[in-house]
C-alpha cells in the first residue's frame, strides 16, 4: 500500500534538511527520494530506510522488525530496506542522522549501477 497524502507530507517535512524530497509509487509502495537517490520506501504508512554493508551496524536497532521484502519463487527476497524505529520520530536530529546514513547507502547503490 502506498503512503497516504498526510504521511507523505509529514516525511517531506521531516526529511527536508537532506535536500529535495520527492515520492513516487513503485510496486504498490512509495519510493522516497532525495535529489533523485532512493533512500527509503513506505508501505502502509511505515518508513523503511536503505541499508547496505557499510551502514548495517548503525541500523542494528532496526533488526527488531523484519526488513521490507517480497516473495518470489517460494523464497523471500530482502529489499535492503529496514523499518525505522518509531522512537526516531520523536527525535528529529537522530532521525535525520539515520536518514543521512540511508542516503549515503543510496548513493553507493546508485554508483554500482552506473556503467
Amino acid at each position: 500500500m502506498v503512503a497516504s497524502t498526510a504521511y507523505a507530507e509529514f516525511l517531506r517535512e521531516q526529511l527536508a534538511p537532506l535536500g529535495r524530497i520527492t515520492m513516487r509509487r513503485m510496486f504498490g509502495k512509495t519510493g522516497v527520494f532525495c535529489d533523485g537517490a532512493m533512500l527509503g520506501m513506505v508501505t502502509e504508512n511505515i518508513l523503511y530506510l536503505r541499508v547496505d554493508d557499510e551502514n548495517r551496524a548503525a541500523f542494528e536497532e532496526a533488526r527488531t522488525s523484519p526488513p521490507l521484502n517480497y516473495a518470489k519463487g517460494g523464497k523471500f527476497i530482502d529489499l535492503a530496506f529496514w523499518r525505522v524505529p518509531d522512537r526516531l520520530f520523536d527525535d528529529a536530529d537522530e532521525f535525520i542522522n539515520w536518514a543521512r546514513l540511508a542516503l549515503a547507502a543510496a548513493h553507493r547503490v546508485a554508483a554500482k549501477r552506473k556503467p
